[in-house]
């Protein structure tokens, strides 16, 4: 199947909370968008790896995806070498994706940095005729996307450019909520972490409020980008 938009992610749940909005808006005009998340977030005080994979189905089926697959790489110690670099570009080649969307350059957690730099540069390796990978004995063809853009995480940076997610923004925050075990909820006996207090899901309103701002509306999703981003007319930026 063919994607036109595949998000990576070190953990389930980074998407949703980054940059589900923008993925949200391609489904809506006909596009089809995936997520490959890296990990299954095993070292989470929160939850079970059983119930974030629960979550992430449900989180795919709000959305509207067309695929969400799980690498199973080792939360918290997954590296960006061959062997992990060669099972991503497999899932690159598999989807063939124009646009690929990557965990922050830099962030709290060690892993989204390291899942930025790991897709950042199995993107480019994807598209080299020599580098062989293989998906039920079948050999594929170098695929590279067309771009590469980095969503904001934890750590605020300054926007390269904001996508408006207004119109889906309550679609969004249900993606978000799909993942019970690890964000507020007043009857959970749970142990606190940084993002399962009412104050961080205020956080996650109040940045897209104000890279919302930034553009004139009401919500938007900020990105980074590593290469000068082009257009071919001028009103393709209205």
């Amino acid at each position: 199947m063919k994607l036109d938009i595949l998000a990576l992610a070190a953990h389930p749940d980074d998407v949703e909370l980054s940059c589900s909005g923008t993925l949200l808006k391609a489904i809506l005009k006909g596009k089809k968008a995936g997520i490959v998340d890296f990990t299954r977030g095993e070292l989470g005080t929160r939850g079970t790896p059983e119930i974030r994979q629960q979550e992430a189905n449900k989180s795919a089926e709000i959305l509207g995806l067309s695929a969400r697959e799980n690498l199973g790489f080792r939360d918290g110690f997954f590296k960006n070498d061959e062997e992990h670099q060669l099972e991503v570009i497999k899932m690159i080649r598999k989807y063939q994706p124009e646009i690929v969307l990557a965990n922050a350059f830099d962030d709290r957690h060690s892993d989204h940095g390291r899942a930025s730099q790991l897709s950042k540069e199995a993107c480019f390796l994807s598209g080299l005729k020599n580098v062989k990978t293989e998906i039920d004995g079948l050999e594929q063809s170098a695929w590279r996307p067309k771009v590469v853009y980095h969503y904001i995480q934890s750590i605020p940076t300054q926007p390269d450019f904001v996508v408006d997610v207004s119109e889906v923004w309550e679609k969004k925050i249900a993606s978000i909520r799909a993942f019970a075990s690890q964000f507020f909820d007043p009857n959970s006996n749970e142990a606190n972490t940084y993002i399962s207090s009412p104050e961080f899901m205020k956080m996650v309103e109040a940045r897209a409020i104000h890279y919302g701002h930034e553009i004139g509306v009401q919500y938007g999703e900020g990105f980074n980008v590593e290469r000068m981003t082009g257009v071919e007319d001028v009103f393709d930026l209205l």
